[in-house]
């Protein structure tokens, strides 16, 4: 039976591109990003919702994500759909889907005058990146 796993989004980011490696020295950039829908409801009143999504971008692309981009800035997003499960530093069990990026093209220019972002990566470390038992590893 086929199958497909493929999604396209449109989205405006929330947050500056954070920019780690893995041990082996590959680049990997989570991006955060609000998509949002504009729908009527029956009644006629016009109505949006915000979906805020991960995407996970892997090797030079990463890194031209933090060079280039920053918050507010309009991407489109080719990729797919990944679901990974982990047992936090609590004992608990979590699961986060994200995005997968296959390409990432920026939709808008930044604005004149504005300051170039910051190059910033941090090595990954021996444990799974993040800040909280909560937090979601990458």
């Amino acid at each position: 039976m086929a199958s497909l796993n493929k999604v396209f989004l449109l989205g405006n980011l929330t947050r500056a591109p954070e920019l780690r490696y893995t041990p082996s020295g590959t680049a990997v950039a989570d991006l955060r990003i609000a998509v949002n829908r504009n729908y009527m409801t029956q009644g006629g009143e016009k109505r949006e919702e915000t979906c805020f999504l991960t995407v996970v971008v892997w090797g030079k692309q990463a890194e031209s994500c933090r060079e280039y981009l920053d918050k507010g800035r309009q991407i489109l997003v080719e990729g797919r759909l990944q679901t990974r499960d982990w047992e936090a530093k609590d004992g608990q069990k979590r699961t986060v889907t994200e995005v997968v990026a296959d390409r990432v093209q920026f939709m808008d220019r930044p604005k004149a005058g504005a300051p170039a972002p910051v190059p910033a990566a941090e090595p990954f470390g021996e444990e799974m990146p993040g800040g909280g038992d909560d937090d979601v590893p990458f």
